[in-house]
């Protein structure tokens, strides 16, 4: 009976999060301005109901009765016990202090941030951090984690750094020799073949056109999804109904046609997940880890390939028309969408240099939690980072330093992990699977992707959240995470 009434109080919860999801993906692509007030109001409402029957104390009673019957039910009782914990550890009032606080410090952040004007920022971070200290200290109480574990495994779970900071330090130790190969290597290529001029302008339509054409050849399901326009691209909805989005320049088209696919790769994760399960944590996505990994196995293990722009390129000239990159062929595009520079900022690095901003900020992030670094310090202990990392110094820079990130000022401490997991991990499944199918080149430069969809529908998308992060990975590869898949993706991308 007890399983029952959590079962029914799934499905009431699923309803509410539907709702939740659809008008917070209205709002960013098709409300118009004077509905800001009234949907703010609408959703404050939704998200308190929500969280009143998702942490009512009766549950804890009905989690103890419950007498699962079959292996999905236990799995499924152990995910809905762990996301219990989570959403009541933090008392209300605690809960209120933090929101408050975040909502300011964005605001600051948004006001300040093209400034560069740190000192006036600072105040804000400090009580940001201290709350975050606080919260972390509360949820490893609950857990009985380690502080900043007990963070991280919000965003993926069972993720430890006892296990990270291993693979994270072999990986940087790796990438801070490797990028001037990469970038010596590319230099030699340019010599030879330099990069051509995009030959714009590309009409927004026509460029959509496109967008919905790979969509449709890498597998997106239009009966239960759609792409609109809003200022960040993003992948939100539900999975019966994912609202994908984009956004266009007209000088050049790579940028949003990538961003398409990035996207795509969140947007078949959620179409694929178990439905049977879908109003219960087991039918979710296991964590943010793996689903940056499904987007970045479509737009860096697959849409930068030499094999999926043989089946591209006619696709381009289908819908922007013959001459829209004249003169252009497969390996003009790969050095155009494979370009590899030093840069300040994480969202706009390459695949190369990305991972050591991540590592940047999940080193940085730990000694804030820990205690031993404060916030006062940061645009030095960063500046020490870049400059011996990617050689580049920011330290009279804090606009595209310490300030460019949203997630400090929004409280998200644990979460930049999950970016550089998820291209750690997306190599590894893609090395696991080109195993498995020994026609998968061929097959994608046909514009084939049912067998790549096939496989990770059977060990990624079906298996929801029933594996912690590491054990899905361990599944799905046959090993647990290993550095030495995205580090021979990298030498035989870049160096060849």
């Amino acid at each position: 009976m007890s399983f029952q009434k959590l079962d029914d109080l799934g499905r009431k919860l699923e309803a509410l999060e539907h709702a939740l999801s659809i008008l917070g993906a209205d709002e960013a692509t098709h409300m118009a301005v004077g509905g800001g007030e009234k949907r703010a109001e609408a959703m404050s409402n939704l998200a308190g109901m929500y969280h009143a029957q998702a942490t009512a104390p009766q549950i804890a009673d009905w989690i103890a009765a419950a007498k699962p019957e079959t292996e999905d039910q236990r799995l499924a009782l152990a995910e809905f016990e762990r996301q219990y914990v989570s959403a009541t550890c933090l008392p209300t009032e605690f809960v209120e202090r933090k929101t408050a606080a975040t909502m300011r410090s964005e605001q600051l952040w948004r006001e300040l941030r093209a400034k560069g004007d740190w000192d006036s920022f600072l105040p804000a971070l400090e009580g940001v951090v201290a709350l975050v200290r606080e919260e972390a200290q509360l949820r490893a109480a609950a857990t009985g984690l380690a502080p900043y574990d007990a963070l991280m495994d919000q965003y993926d779970p069972g993720n430890r750094t006892a296990d990270l900071d291993p693979v994270f330090a072999d990986l940087k130790r790796f990438l801070k020799g490797f990028v001037p190969e990469a970038l010596a290597a590319q230099e030699a290529r340019l010599a030879k073949r330099p990069r051509k001029s995009l030959n714009g302008p590309y009409p927004i339509e026509k460029q959509r056109e496109l967008g919905l054409a790979a969509m449709r050849a890498v597998g997106f399901d239009f009966t239960h999804g759609s792409l609109a326009v809003s200022h960040h691209p993003f992948c939100g909805g539900v999975p019966t109904d994912v609202r994908m989005t984009t956004r266009y320049r007209t000088d050049e088209f790579l940028s949003s046609l990538m961003g398409v696919l990035h996207e795509t790769g969140h947007a078949l994760y959620e179409q694929g997940l178990p439905k049977d399960w879908s109003h219960w944590s087991l039918g979710k996505a296991r964590g943010m880890g793996i689903h940056e990994s499904q987007s970045l196995f479509v737009e860096m293990q697959l849409a930068r390939s030499p094999e999926f722009w043989h089946f591209a390129l006619p696709l381009v000239h289908q819908h922007l028309g013959a001459d829209a990159i004249p003169g252009w062929d497969v390996a003009d595009v790969l050095n155009e969408v494979n370009f590899v520079e030093r840069g300040y900022i994480r969202v706009d690095a390459d695949e190369v240099t990305y991972p050591l901003h991540v590592i940047l900020r999940y080193e940085l992030e730990q000694d804030l939690v820990a205690g031993t670094l404060e916030a006062s310090q940061i645009p030095q202990a960063w500046d020490a980072k870049m400059t011996e990392y990617l050689g580049i110094s920011t330290i009279n820079d804090p606009k595209d330093g310490p300030m460019q990130d949203v997630h400090w000022p929004g409280g998200a401490f644990g979460y930049f992990p999950s970016y550089t997991l998820g291209a750690m991990i997306a190599a590894q499944q893609w090395a696991t699977l080109e195993k498995a199918q020994p026609s998968l080149r061929s097959d994608i430069a046909k514009g084939d992707f049912t067998g790549v969809n096939q496989w990770r529908a059977d060990n990624i998308w079906s298996q929801g959240s029933r594996w912690s992060t590491p054990d899905l990975i361990t599944r799905a590869t046959g090993e647990p995470l290993n550095t030495d898949f995205f580090k021979a993706h990298l030498k035989k991308r870049y160096l060849a």
